[in-house]
């Protein structure tokens, strides 16, 4: 099937910026948090539901658009559009209701249900534009998500201590990238589904081959979204044992900025390499580095600034790359007008599983230390691995 290079990357581009912004508004809680907490009187409990919403509600989100189909049945691009609107007011909310009270964490929730309609069906218009480069289409994908998910704490280091401006500018940002997306093309490889097919995710138990991409995505999302919503926070704990706190904040967020946008480029670069050597095989050298960083930067912390940096560094370029190949997977070994659904499901169990490790991460902080709950991350990549080798030997 013949594809326009130039249509194609065009396409591709618009969705990148699109996807960016629309994801800017992912970790804006936790990015201003420390603005927040010095204007109101916010509990520990509602600091860690203020992200945590976002994370439940992008799992609601996304098994309400697997088992319906959404991304299959329906021009991609307008779902996407609605719900990275939407979500845009939602996020807004935080303008007017006070922040940690029961209708802002309301309002998280119900962005993170509307960022079901902006990643997934992402994904689902980028696999319509190739199958032989899909590892490479994805992974930039995930990476422009990447970028997005960093964007909060720039906002935040650029905005200082008006935690408002770096709020309306993610807001303004997601509207806009919904209206971007309504411009991007749908690619040759592209399948609609003619009705809803809710038995299509069944096919997650009965293909082994996805049900190990299954495995291996829940191992690496047991990490990935603690990490990247408190590595901030953990930072500026680390920093402050050698310099002022207000300094060890700042210098917090620029690198925690630098972290997660470090996985953005290794993403783009793992999804070159993947289609060539194998996206097991990527998979599972992003997980073994990632682990290996992980425990690197528990030992590192409280340490010298310059090492625990480079080690936090690492960790965030190793901890993206085989997310996207999780999803490349996948959409290889789904029908093609079940794609959309199933990855979808793979997202809804993965971020199942970061609600419960978000909200206790700052508890085991708390019990045994950030070191301690470091270490514990490193868990999940040494699994996922295990499920690669599964999947590799079939």
């Amino acid at each position: 099937m013949p594809t326009d290079f130039h249509g194609k990357w065009r396409s591709l581009s618009l969705l990148m910026l699109a996807e960016i912004a629309g994801m800017s508004l992912w970790f804006m809680s936790a990015a201003i948090l420390p603005d927040l907490t010095r204007e109101f009187a916010i509990s520990d409990f509602a600091q860690a539901a203020l992200s945590s919403a976002v994370q439940i509600g992008f799992v609601v989100g996304a098994i309400v658009s697997a088992l319906f189909g959404l991304a299959d049945r329906f021009d991609p691009r307008r779902v996407f559009a609605i719900c990275a609107i939407l979500a845009a007011l939602f996020n807004s909310s935080l303008l007017v209701f006070e922040p940690g009270g029961p209708v802002t964490i309301f309002a998280r929730f119900a962005t993170g249900v509307l960022l079901a309609g902006v990643y997934p069906v992402g994904m689902k218009i980028a696999v319509g534009w190739g199958q032989k480069d899909r590892g490479l289409l994805v992974g930039t994908l995930v990476g422009a998500l990447t970028f997005g998910s960093a964007a909060p704490h720039l906002l935040a280091l650029l905005g200082g201590a008006d935690w408002r401006w770096s709020l309306i500018v993610a807001s303004l940002a997601s509207a806009a990238g919904g209206v971007l997306c309504l411009l991007v093309g749908l690619g040759p490889f592209h399948a609609k589904a003619p009705r809803m097919k809710v038995k299509a995710i069944f096919t997650a138990w009965t293909n082994r081959k996805i049900r190990y991409a299954y495995a291996g995505y829940l191992g690496h999302m047991w990490e990935l979204y603690a990490m990247w919503a408190w590595i901030g926070v953990a930072l500026a704990v680390s920093f402050s044992a050698h310099m002022p706190q207000e300094s060890a904040l700042s210098l917090a967020r620029l690198i925690a900025f630098l972290t997660i946008a470090a996985g953005g480029v290794a993403s783009i670069l793992a999804g070159l390499a993947a289609d060539r050597v194998g996206k097991a095989n990527i998979a599972i050298l992003a997980m073994a580095v990632s682990g290996s960083a992980a425990l690197a930067s528990a030992v590192s912390f409280g340490g010298p600034v310059w090492l625990t940096v480079f080690c936090v560094l690492v960790w965030g370029a190793a901890i993206l790359p085989d997310s996207a190949q999780f999803s490349a997977l996948v959409a290889d070994y789904a029908e093609q007008d079940q794609a959309g659904s199933l990855m979808s499901f793979q997202t809804a169990l993965g971020f199942a599983l970061t609600f419960f490790t978000v909200q206790l991460t700052p508890l085991g902080a708390e019990l045994i230390g950030w070191p301690g709950v470091f270490a514990l991350m490193a868990i999940g990549p040494a699994l996922g691995i295990l499920g690669m080798m599964r999947l590799r030997r079939l």
